[in-house]
Order: structure tokens, then sequence, then C-alpha cells
């Protein structure tokens, strides 16, 4: 071979091998990247070939699917009861994507997950179409409708949510104002309105807001639940009815500015069960101060505070600051200053002082399961903290059921159950300018003295008569319609 034909050959050959690199390089190693990437118009067309698997509560799915008439989108997501079902289910749309268990999960629902690989091998094979598994949540659907239910009656903004104490299951997830997922599932020019008018910036009701696991609220009084516990476990105090050290009035530490109660009631020197019933200040604003920072801090990380919960989907970490002085402390301590909570949060206050002192992880998915509904993954109940003795948690029990039989709360009550809870009526806007929020936290008993629900409200309501909101008021019968929702289904 001659020297020109050569150099030709060598050449050819590297042309050769630059290709075989590519070839591999795109199939190999940038496979995953290219497979993924939202401009590929081929992945969303697979995704929506065939339908997704479903989000189940009790058993019945709260998803489906529709056939498309337009476009190269075989199947788009429908919901049932979308609006009351939406902080947990989220969205997946063929424009906007998706959120919460529909973008968490979404690799099981849309049968793309690597455990669902030899099924769908063997689909393949056989020539039957691919199809999504299900996520099976641990929601109650008659807790979920009176929560929902209860927030579109008053008609503000608010959430409520519910737990089973002993496990960490969340039994109830609502918002509201909230919105339709079916309405913006689709790709036409009536999603992309109902999507434009869903947006914050147009909407400042900010219904897509998923107000139980991503707002925090000053906690107001319901936070003096924590306050106690945190004596309690110190050894500040040792029995409900042990008279506290505290005049009144009660002059903030470093201040000339006594902290005030509501109203003329039993607030000097009131035992912890006086003060929680009646809801005094002084008593539980002293109490943080006589703890400090510190010790306050340390207590309310131990319910859940200053880190994010994932359920998995996520809720924002609630706050209670460090570095203040003692009267900041005291406020902090009595549900105000820089102190916010999910409701979330105090649905897992209520929940740890119910189960005696141990706070379970929270979680909405029970299980993932394959198209032929075989198991995938279990979600096994895990124990995040123990806040409180036993001991410690009883003695609270009892002065939370004393703010229900004859304090605060009665509007809790439920005929035949024992149930606890703490009010709360937080300030709100730049020197309580705005109305306040209403919370109300709880939990009921059953005969064996174990807690099947634990519950958080908070409603926040513009249009309200400033003087008629209260935790009790307004708050206190949602909790007490979701309590008797999740005791009767349990009948």
């Amino acid at each position: 071979m001659n020297k020109p034909l050569r150099r030709i050959a060598i050449f050819c050959g590297l042309l050769v091998l630059t290709l075989l690199i590519r070839d591999n390089w795109l199939q190999y190693v940038k496979a995953d990247e290219l497979r993924t990437d939202t401009k590929n118009r081929r992945v969303s067309i697979e995704r929506y070939a065939s339908p997704r698997g479903d989000i189940i509560v009790g058993g019945d799915p709260i998803t489906g699917h529709a056939t498309t008439t337009s476009g190269d989108f075989k199947y788009k997501r429908t919901y049932k009861d979308g609006p009351m079902w939406a902080p947990v289910t989220g969205f997946v749309s063929q424009a906007f994507g998706a959120n919460q268990l529909e973008s968490i999960e979404d690799g099981i629902l849309s049968g793309n997950d690597d455990r669902l690989f030899f099924r769908n091998t063997l689909d393949m094979l056989t020539g039957k179409k691919k199809e999504g598994g299900n996520v099976v949540t641990t929601l109650n659907a008659a807790a979920q409708k009176a929560a929902y239910n209860g927030l579109e009656k008053q008609g503000g903004k608010g959430a409520v949510v519910a737990l089973e104490p002993s496990t960490g299951k969340i039994l109830a997830l609502a918002s509201y104002p909230s919105y339709d997922p079916s309405s913006i599932a689709g790709n036409s020019s009536k999603d992309a309105e109902a999507w434009k008018k869903l947006d914050k910036k147009n909407n400042p009701d900010d219904p897509m807001l998923n107000r139980a696991l991503r707002e925090t609220y000053p906690p107001g009084s319901t936070f003096k639940v924590l306050t106690a516990a945190a004596a309690l476990e110190d050894g500040l105090y040792t029995d409900a009815d042990q008279n506290t050290k505290t005049p009144l009035p009660w002059t903030m530490p470093g201040t000339t500015t006594p902290l005030k109660n509501e109203g003329n009631i039993p607030c000097k020197n009131a035992t912890l069960r006086v003060a929680l019933q009646y809801s005094c200040n002084t008593v539980f604003g002293k109490i943080g101060s006589d703890l400090g920072n510190e010790k306050m801090l340390a207590a309310a990380k131990k319910f859940g505070f200053t880190e994010e919960q994932f359920t998995p989907v996520r809720s924002s970490a609630s706050v209670f600051s460090d570095n203040m002085n003692p009267s900041q402390t005291a406020l902090s301590s009595i549900g105000q200053f820089n102190t916010a909570a999910t409701p979330l949060q105090m649905a897992m206050v209520a929940s740890a002082v119910a189960n005696n002192g141990t706070l379970m992880k929270p979680y909405m998915v029970d299980e993932l399961q394959a198209p032929n509904v075989d198991t995938i993954e279990k979600t096994e109940p895990e124990e995040m903290s123990k806040p409180m003795s036993a001991e410690n948690a009883q003695i609270l029990q009892s002065m939370m059921e004393t703010v229900v039989d004859k304090g605060t709360g009665t509007n809790a009550k439920i005929p035949g159950v024992k149930v606890g809870g703490k009010t709360g009526t937080a300030q709100h806007g730049v020197d309580n300018s705005e109305n306040p929020y209403a919370w109300f936290i709880s939990y009921a008993k059953g005969d064996d003295g174990s807690s099947p629900v634990a519950v958080a409200v908070v409603i926040e309501d513009d249009n309200a008569v400033r003087d008629d909101i209260s935790g009790g008021g307004l708050a206190a019968p949602i909790a007490r319609n979701v309590m008797e929702a999740v005791i009767d289904s349990k009948k």
C-alpha cells in the first residue's frame, strides 16, 4: 500500500473509532441524562402513553385517568374530590410537571421505577402494555372530609392535620382554599388559563399553597403545652396542681413591660393546671424565662422544631430561636415573638403528649404496590424522639383534659370520649394590627387509655369580627369533628 492510501486508511479508521466512542458515550454515559431531559419530547410522549397507577385512600383510588382527544399525549390524570385531596396528591400535568406525591412517587405511578424492571420486561415479552403501580396512603377518608368541610364552612384560610399518635400515620391533611388538580392536568389553552389563575401573582389566596405543611404561623397559646412539658421535664415543677411562683403583674426581665393576660383570670401563683385551663400568659412566660433560651430550645427540638419533616412530602421547619434574651424567651414560650410552627408540627406536639411522651415520625405513604398490587415497599412506624417521660406526659394529659372539660376548649367535647386540648389565639401583623390566628390542638382517648387521633387546626380569617376570633370558637369544633370521624371509622 502506498503512503497516501495508508494515510487515508488510518484517517478512516480514526473516524470509525471516534464514531464508536461517541455512540457508546451517548448510549451508556449520557443515556439517563438524555432520557430525562425535559426537552426530549419522546420522554413526555412515553410518560403519558399509558395510564398512571393510582393514589389509594382506604382501599379506594382518589385518582384516575382519561384519554385525550388531541395532541400526542394519550392519557391525562384525573382526580376525585380534587380540592379536598390536593394537599395529599399534589398534581401531575402534561404542561406543568408534577409535585408532592405525584412527583415523589412518580417512578411507581408511571411504571418506570427500577423495582418494576422485571415485570416491565416480562410485559414487553408478552406484549402486555406497561402499567403504573399504586401508592397506598395512611389517610382516613372520613377524617379528611370532616377536616376539609370544616375549613370550607369556615370560609377563611386554614389547615388541619390529624395523626395517629401510636404510629405517626397521617390521617388527615387539609388546606383551604384549595384547587382542583384536574383543571391543570392537560396541555390545552384551558389548562394554561387555569394555571394562570392559580398563580400567587394573580390569586392572593394562593390556593396551591399547602398550608398544612409549608406555612408557618405563630402558634400562640397552643405552644404553652410545649412550655409546660419543658417545665415538667426540667423539674421546675413536678405536679399539675403545684402552685407556681408567678406574681401578678409579672414584668418581663430587662424591661418595664408587664406581660398581660387576656381578661380577668386567676393567674397569680396559679397551678400549672389552672394556668393551662385559663391560658395564663404570665405563668408560661415566666416559666420560659426561668428555664432560659437554651433549655426551651432543646425542648422544642425534641418535639421536631427547627428541622424540616419529610412525610415524604416536605414540611417546612418550625421556628424557635436561639440567642434570645429572657424577655424574648418569655414571649416565645407563649407562642409569640419569633416562634412559628406548621400545623403538622403542632399536631406532632399533641401526638407526643397523647402517646405518653413518645413522638413517632409522621408519614402518609403506607405502602407502594406493583400493578398487580404486590407490595414493593412497606413503611414501618419509626420513633422520632422522646420529648417527655411517660409520667410527665400523663400529668400534661390531665391538664389538657381539664382545658376541654371546664376551660377554654369545651367546644371540643365528645360525649363518652376523653378529650384533651389547648386553644390558641395568635397575634398577627405589626403591633397585632391584623386579625389573629385561631388555633386548637387536641387528642382523643379510647377506653383503654390509648389515643387513636391527635389533631391541629389553624384558622386565618381576615373577614371575621376580631372579637369573635378564638381557638375555642373557630378551630375546636373542626378538631372535634375530625376526632369523631376517626373514632367512628374504627367502630
